[in-house]
């Protein structure tokens, strides 16, 4: 092994908004002393950084090829049964479903967060 995972770095317009909107997901503690640079700590530890971009920013349009994702996270919901709420609370966050994999036992949903950047909540994968 060379290193360990230090966090995963999200570009995007405005990181205090988009680090708050995954502390809803995933709990934890935010610290935004710096607003070009704000940490998000759950408390599974896996850090978060979020970046300021300047200048255009270009969010990446799932599935289109010519708008790559850049990178994506997955979050599990233990069972298909709690994913309505699951839904309901991320597109009351601001999220924006943009696929549903249509599973019945198993599958999982593409939304894309405030900035555009995608992620999928997952159901049924982990049992």
């Amino acid at each position: 092994m060379i290193a360990t995972l230090q966090s995963t770095v999200i570009d995007c317009p405005d990181p205090a908004a988009l680090a708050r909107f995954y502390r809803e997901i995933l709990g934890g503690e935010v610290d935004d002393s710096d607003q070009d640079w704000v940490w998000l700590t759950p408390p599974t530890g896996a850090r978060f950084a979020f970046q300021k971009v300047y200048g255009e920013y270009r969010p990446p349009r799932w599935p289109d090829p010519d708008h790559p994702q850049q990178f994506h996270l997955d979050f599990d919901v233990p069972r298909i049964e709690d994913m309505a709420e699951a839904q309901e609370r991320v597109l009351a966050l601001g999220a924006t479903l943009l696929h549903d994999s249509g599973g019945e036992r198993s599958g999982f949903r593409v939304y894309a967060d405030p900035a555009g950047k995608p992620f999928c909540l997952c159901y049924g994968q982990n049992g």
